[in-house]
């Protein structure tokens, strides 16, 4: 039965892929649009490619030295072989999943904003097909990846369950280390151009966003590809195997190492495909620009997959488990819930159809400074409804997986409502994927000139595209925090397998634990800090020469020259490629430090921590970002005096704080409290064997 388990999972994976190349196939039938048009969608392209190729050559190194060191643990019998290698896999596919949404995205934008000419469905139709390449080729793989490491380790070398799970669990490690990397250089990059276009180009000269006399325009736009798309697809492909990988093992711990436990996770994420590429063919809208019916054409598409999982979960649970233990399946449908809850939560604190958001842009008529403080207080408010519901959904899922009678099958219940609430990640992907493309989009219209029509269309594609990837990440960051606490209790487990006789009792008040929790708690603020500072210097430089452009270049302000846009690309690059080493370098070197100093339990305290304040600051970030962008839209359709009006420059610096807010610092802490975990697994034999405590 496994064999065929396994098939169907590789099968899944493949239909995945398929999908993902037929629909590009698809988008690249769509005309680019004018000699212009393509013309700056090239230059975006170009910029986008340089800059992944120096970032991968750069994360190569780190990877190479990783190798090293892991390879030398195996040689100490502190790992076995198959780790170093499966840690090499995770980051590479994870690199690929980002490489590939990203080329579609360039591909795509002045596709799009040529289809937006003709009606504004045609246009989410050509934006929601490019998030449908990246969302699926996450998914595929993903699946993909587990699947072949799965058949390998099961069926040729013949090893158990917990070795199994023991080596797929590394390659969780190489996948999050990847995504650290491309969330965090891409943010900072994106977020500097973003930040420098905005204020000098918008505020202190008073032209229109994507306007071509910016100097940064493009670097902007390089940016949305880059850190948008490419860092969200490593970040989401992370997301997605971690959630798999960890139920998988405590799979293997509730059952007594059975392999059936383990694959259920995989064959869930299978169906979740099949129910996401059904979802696609039910998101289309007519040619009213309303924010509502637009987003209502892609809920139907998320609904329409949530159902399916939900109906077809019950049989696969029973037919596999046994209908003893049919728990297992509310587990998976109050993550599937959960899921959906926390989306519309987010997307009630950051759409402009909403009265958080309206309230926030009517802020504005008193300047900078009470939109800013509106906009933080909006963000701290708006964590107590995900908490709420993640609290319920983890109480709902231990208790009716059965975690009264045994723990380790409640854990498992908890790690499966998180592969539950990420079942549908191709479709949730491709909504929020296509954002970028349709920013792009607008950039593209505006910069070629095409008539006001089109660029309303995009602008109307593009706000929705920010409440979706609000609701993306606030989806993102809720499965972390589920995930990262069943790969808690995988850290314990591993323990267990290390030391049978080990002390797993956690008390609060011992001082060990309590110092763990305090330097865990501390860690996403720290964190946030370094990345939020390297926004702040990135963005100083790009400021720096988009002033001098305008003071030097004569004719830039009358369109009579041309800036020099490499510059302030070349800028971007530079500073996001320093910048993004040390965080990164953070996340891995602190669990090992603590661990060694601290032992063990040092280590569950400092994951703990991580997670509470990670899950608590990601929201926050993510939400005030999204509801400072939408109260700038807001203004931009008219309202409080519209465009151009002292309402609409207070937004334009509460949209430039909330940009490394919600694109750079608030995601890449929900990939920070899970690599935390999964170094501190892929460490736990140094750590037990060789600690100071």
């Amino acid at each position: 039965m496994e064999q065929y388990l396994v098939l169907f999972t590789f099968i899944g994976s493949l239909i995945a892929l398929i999908f993902a190349g037929l629909t590009a196939k698809k988008v690249m039938k769509f005309s680019e649009g004018t000699e212009r048009m393509k013309h700056i969608s090239e230059s975006i392209r170009q910029g986008a490619n340089a800059y992944l190729k120096r970032q991968y050559s750069i994360v190569a190194i780190f990877f190479g030295g990783m190798f090293v060191l892991l390879c030398l643990m195996a040689a100490f019998n502190l790992l076995t072989w198959f780790v170093p290698f499966a840690f090499i896999t995770g980051g590479l596919f994870s690199a690929l999943s980002g490489f590939i949404g990203m080329k579609i995205a360039t591909y795509a934008n002045s596709r799009t904003a040529n289809a937006c000419r003709e009606g504004l469905n045609k246009g989410l139709r050509v934006a929601f097909s490019a998030g449908s390449v990246m969302g699926f080729t996450v998914v595929g793989l993903g699946l993909f990846d587990i699947s072949v490491w799965f058949f390998l380790l099961k069926f040729v070398f013949n090893l158990d369950a917990n070795s199994i799970t023991s080596a797929m669990l590394t390659f969780g490690m190489g996948a999050s280390s990847m995504a650290l990397f491309a969330r965090v250089g891409g943010g900072i990059f994106t977020k500097a151009a973003d930040v420098g276009a905005d204020l000098v180009g918008k505020v202190e000269a008073g032209i229109p966003e994507d306007d071509p006399r910016n100097p940064a325009v493009i670097a902007d736009n390089v940016g949305d590809n880059v850190g948008d798309v490419a860092g969200m697809g490593a970040d989401l492909y992370e997301s997605y195997v971690s959630s798999v990988i960890s139920a998988s093992a405590l799979g293997v711990s509730a059952f007594g190492g059975d392999i059936k436990a383990m694959a259920v996770p995989m064959l869930l994420a299978a169906i979740g495909i099949l129910m996401s590429i059904i979802g696609t063919f039910f998101v289309r809208t007519g040619e009213n620009i309303s924010q509502k019916l637009l987003l209502k054409a892609l809920s139907r598409g998320t609904n329409i997959s949530a159902i399916g999982i939900a109906i077809v979960a019950l049989p696969v649970v029973i037919l596999v488990l046994g209908k003893e233990n049919w728990g297992l399946y509310v587990a998976i449908l109050s993550g599937l819930v959960a899921g959906v809850l926390i989306g519309k939560s987010t997307e009630y604190y950051t759409s402009d159809t909403y009265r958080p958001t309206q309230k926030l842009a009517a802020t504005s008529e008193t300047g900078s400074a009470t939109i800013i403080i509106g906009g933080l207080g909006l963000g701290m408010k708006s964590t107590a409804m995900p908490i709420g519901i993640v609290a319920v959904s983890v109480l709902i899922s231990y208790f009716v997986s059965g975690g009264t009678n045994s723990a380790a099958l409640g854990l498992y219940g908890i790690a499966l409502s998180a592969v539950g609430m990420l079942s549908t990640l191709g479709i949730t992907l491709a909504t929020d994927a296509y954002g970028p493309v349709a920013d792009n989009a607008g950039g593209i219209a505006e910069m070629s000139g095409l008539e006001p029509k089109v660029r309303e269309r995009t602008d109307a594609l593009d706000s929705l595209g920010n409440t979706t990837a609000a609701t993306g990440k606030g989806f993102a960051i809720g499965s972390a925090a589920l995930t990262a606490l069943a790969l808690v209790a995988s850290y314990v487990d591993k323990i267990k397998s290390i030391n049978p006789d080990a002390d797993l009792s956690f008390d609060v008040v011992n001082p060990v634990v309590l110092i763990g929790l305090f330097i865990g708690a501390c860690l996403p603020f720290v964190f946030a800090a370094f990345t939020m500072d390297s926004v702040g210097k990135a963005a100083q430089s790009v400021v720096k020469e988009v002033r001098r452009q305008f003071k030097e270049i004569k004719g830039l302000m009358e369109g009579e020259a041309e800036p020099d846009y490499a510059s302030c690309v070349d800028l971007c690059t530079k500073a996001s490629l320093r910048e993004m080493v040390l965080p990164t370098v953070i996340a891995i070197v602190v669990p090992i430090v603590v661990g060694m100093v601290l032992g063990y339990k040092g280590v569950v305290g400092m994951l703990a921590g991580a997670t509470v304040s990670g899950f608590l600051m990601a929201i926050f970030m993510s939400n005030s970002g999204g509801a400072w962008d939408n109260a700038k839209k807001y203004i931009e359709s008219g309202v409080h005096d519209g465009k151009g009006s002292p309402q609409h420059k207070s937004a334009v610096v509460g949209d430039t704080v909330g940009d490394p807010f919600k694109d750079t610092s608030g995601p890449a802490i929900n990939i920070l409290i899970k690599l935390l975990s999964m170094v501190s697994i892929v460490f736990a034999a140094l750590v037990v064997n060789y600690s100071l405590l």
